[in-house]
């Protein structure tokens, strides 16, 4: 998706940075004559019938990392056999959980480790490496003797800013900032429609104008993980749609993550919630309990522990994996 490809295009790790062709019989053909693959790496949910087929005929490897399964998807439904064919194409899964081996076992699948998530590892690398952002940091100095506090909403969409934009024109003893999942032009108008505190663009930010600003639009990729660590709260969006988004990138700056129901088939937002840096809302009702909540200071600091043990707790998927895959080609 452009979200993540346009994060990733200048990557100076690769030779080549495009966006998989769909998958079609005649697109995989074409695509594996240019590129002439000796390995392939899927990861989690992507299964790509044409060209795994394609990569088995030519005895390419190809690993499905960080892969979790569930006994409601097709591949294990009476009806579904035809559609296990496709991970019958995969040399090895690398697995997040013990009962995702157990569902492969009962299809007939054993070339399968648990490791665990390697977003996890890619979370604290990010961390670790991170950069100041001189606009983020005057906004959130303010003007104010006492500095605000700080509530930062990543990958939001319109049923998510419905919930804490209403909240934040009533607060305003907090600054915002949202960083949309869509940054199109009809959404950020939608945003600023909503918003009825003074507002700033990212990108049309000066010194000045940031300063005096009460909420900071993020109209660009590629910040979002770095501005987790502005925030004393933050806010994942998709949990009113199809599921929420990275949890772990604020959550590995020890904050505490709320987000919204469409989180159960979600493995890291499920732990973070039992830890307790986590925190779920069906409704404005329960984003305010939760928000009186965490101005507790102590509060506060427990949840941003806890978020920040989890990430910690769960490091270490990649070397496993690895250690694992065989570069004998």
């Amino acid at each position: 998706s452009p979200s993540g490809y346009e994060v990733r295009k200048d990557y100076g790790g690769a030779d080549v940075i495009v966006y998989l062709p769909i998958d079609t019989i005649r697109n995989a053909r074409r695509f594996m004559r240019l590129a002439n693959p000796v390995m392939a790496f899927f990861i989690k949910y992507e299964f790509w019938s044409n060209y795994l087929h394609l990569l088995k005929a030519r005895h390419v490897p190809a690993y499905s990392v960080s892969s979790i399964f569930r006994p409601s998807q097709i591949f294990f439904r009476s009806y579904g056999k035809n559609y296990g064919k496709v991970l019958g194409c995969f040399t090895h899964f690398f697995v997040q959980n013990e009962k995702s081996r157990e569902l492969l076992k009962s299809i007939g699948i054993d070339c399968v480790s648990v490791t665990g998530d390697t977003r996890f590892d890619r979370v604290l690398q990010i961390r670790d490496a991170c950069k100041s952002l001189p606009i983020v940091e005057k906004f959130i100095g303010g003007t104010v003797e006492e500095h605000p506090r700080v509530f930062i909403a990543g990958s939001s969409w319109p049923p998510d800013e419905d919930i804490f934009i209403k909240y934040f024109n009533e607060h305003h003893d907090w600054k915002l900032i949202i960083a949309p999942h869509v940054i199109g032009e009809d959404h950020l108008k939608q945003i600023l429609g909503k918003l009825e505190r003074k507002t700033v663009r990212y990108t049309e930010a000066t010194d000045d104008r940031v300063r005096d600003a009460e909420c900071l639009i993020i109209d660009c990729f590629g910040l979002l993980s770095s501005i987790y660590r502005y925030a004393d709260v933050t806010y994942v969006g998709g949990g009113f749609g199809v599921g929420i988004h990275n949890v772990l990138e604020a959550a590995v700056w020890s904050k505490p993550v709320i987000f919204g129901p469409n989180n159960k088939n979600f493995q890291e937002a499920q732990g973070l919630l039992k830890a307790g840096g986590g925190f779920e809302i069906a409704n404005y009702d329960d984003f305010v309990n939760i928000m009186r909540k965490l101005e507790d200071d102590n509060a506060l600091a427990q949840s941003r522990k806890r978020a920040g043990e989890f990430v910690e707790s769960l490091a270490g998927a990649t070397r496993k994996i690895m250690s694992e895959v065989r570069f004998d080609f």
